[in-house]
């Protein structure tokens, strides 16, 4: 998933309870997340929802990798269920285009819209006039400033952002022998999404690993320093056991600083898949694993949920999609499993 779609999704839509609890990702009003494999069309309804002649729009904010992925998993759940795709747009992350896309997909009278809100009190605007005529909105992340659930849409649907910093944590710990010290690189800003995922990372590894330290710790958001971070960091800890790195961009920067260094030993484990960090785990190197969301099934179960809303069933109103551990052992099953598509060749040739 794009760093970029993440940063949008700044309002607090996801809160972890405390730690002296059960660290989970919960909704925006404190909701039990309901997982996404709970969220089907059941084969009884396909002839009436093939017979209603439903309609969808997709409405996104980017295009990339991330989102060809959560595109191919709503279209295959559409084609299922016999509901036609009318418009596909990309907004370029400008809120005005956004609207823009609205206002025009609307003459084609969608019954179901997915989308992920740019910016809060200007999606809520953008989002009105589909709310107000019974279109059934469901949105990836993000929520419009004001909507309630279920009066004004299906539900909102996103990653497991604690799993996904536990099973980053887990992964670097195996890694390491469940010992040692580790540096940790997290998003300096205001993201909610990359602050969740990195704060569960910290969490994990201080309270379930009482033999691994956190030594170092830096703050990013320039991923263009990312090696110019990794190289003071091991100045100061040479013997690093491994290293959290926020997202696969900077870890690029990292795994250029061990190279430079002639480090063979220091384990990164980042969030995002990437050709180049997959690259240098499946050759052996730094790189123990990589985590990521499974974007397809994040798409499936938009369509879905939109879809049960239409059938006047209840709907969960916080929908979390599964991480997946991508491993050299398992690259070309975590690619797939993620992406619905092929690792890239160089990936897989190794």
């Amino acid at each position: 998933m794009s760093i970029f779609r993440k940063a949008l999704a700044t309002t607090a839509l996801l809160a972890l309870t405390s730690v002296s609890a059960l660290a989970q990702t919960v909704g925006p009003n404190g909701e039990s997340a309901t997982p996404t494999a709970s969220v089907v069309v059941p084969d009884a309804s396909v002839d009436a929802v093939k017979a209603a002649k439903y309609k969808a729009a997709l409405l996104w904010h980017d295009q990339s990798d991330f989102v060809n992925a959560v595109t191919s998993g709503a279209s295959d759940e559409f084609a299922r269920l016999g509901i036609e795709v009318v418009a596909t747009t990309s907004a370029g992350f400008d809120a005005a285009k956004q609207r823009s896309d609205i206002e025009t997909v609307l003459a084609k009278e969608p019954n179901i819209i997915l989308s992920l809100p740019l910016d809060p009190v200007t999606s809520a605007a953008a989002f009105k006039e589909a709310r107000d005529g019974g279109v059934s909105l469901t949105f990836l992340s993000n929520l419009p400033a004001g909507y309630e659930h279920p009066r004004d849409y299906a539900a909102i649907v996103t990653d497991d952002l604690f799993q996904m910093g536990k099973q980053a944590a887990d992964a670097l710990a195996a890694s390491m022998g469940n010992k040692g010290t580790v540096g940790w690189i997290y998003h300096d800003a205001e993201y909610y999404v990359t602050n969740q995922r990195d704060n569960a990372f910290k969490t994990t590894i201080e309270n379930d690993y009482p033999e691994i330290s956190i030594v170092a710790e830096q703050g990013i958001s320039d991923p263009a320093r990312a090696e110019e971070i990794a190289n003071a960091m091991l100045l100061k800890n040479p013997d690093l056991g491994g290293i959290y790195v926020t997202w696969a961009g900077p870890a690029e920067g990292v795994l250029a600083a061990l190279r430079s260094n002639g480090n063979k030993t220091t384990k990164i484990v980042t969030l995002d898949l990437s050709e180049p960090v997959a690259l240098d785990m499946v050759r052996g190197g730094n790189v123990a694993a990589i985590v990521a969301d499974e974007a397809y099934e994040l798409g499936r179960a938009m369509a879905a949920a939109s879809v049960l809303r239409l059938l006047g069933q209840d709907v969960p109103p916080f929908v979390v999609a599964p991480a997946v551990t991508v491993t050299a052992d398992n690259v070309a099953e975590g690619w797939q499993k993620s992406l619905k598509i092929d690792a890239p060749k160089s990936v897989l040739s190794q």
